[in-house]
């Protein structure tokens, strides 16, 4: 299940990339027209500046903005990102692989089943991006 952080993170990709010029947007801004705790919501995309899906400008006119077009972001990857594993089981999962105790994964039906959800469930989230599920679906126009 998304957690209610991944959640508040792609309400807030999406009203971004509702944008057309990625101009600064305030905090305060998303936080309301989203109703996202705004303290909440500095923690989520500080976290996404930090991997290098967002950049932050100071003062006048600041606000954070992508430094990546929406286009080009997965939802795999801001999933990954804020709530770590996709797959349901960590025996199956790519990147945050761990052994299951008390579990043989040559002979577990339910290991074998869980790859097969994880593969589909990869298929769809690294093929759509933020772009994808924004409101006007094709996301801001960079230049």
């Amino acid at each position: 299940m998304l957690s209610k952080k991944a959640q508040y993170a792609f309400q807030a990709l999406m009203y971004m990339a509702d944008k057309k010029d990625n101009q600064p947007t305030l905090i305060a801004d998303i936080a309301a027209r989203k109703k996202i705790p705004l303290k909440f919501l500095e923690n989520i995309l500080l976290e996404l500046k930090n991997a290098g899906i967002l950049e932050s400008k100071k003062g006048k006119g600041g606000g954070y903005y992508f430094k990546v077009p929406p286009r080009q972001i997965p939802l795999a990857r801001v999933m990954r990102l804020i709530d770590g594993p996709i797959a349901l089981l960590p025996c199956v999962s790519l990147y945050f692989y761990e052994h299951c105790k008390n579990c043989d994964e040559g002979g577990c039906g339910l290991h074998d089943t869980m790859i097969l959800v994880r593969d589909a469930t990869l298929k769809i989230l690294e093929k759509k991006t933020v772009a994808d599920i924004a409101t006007i679906g094709i996301g801001p126009v960079f230049k």
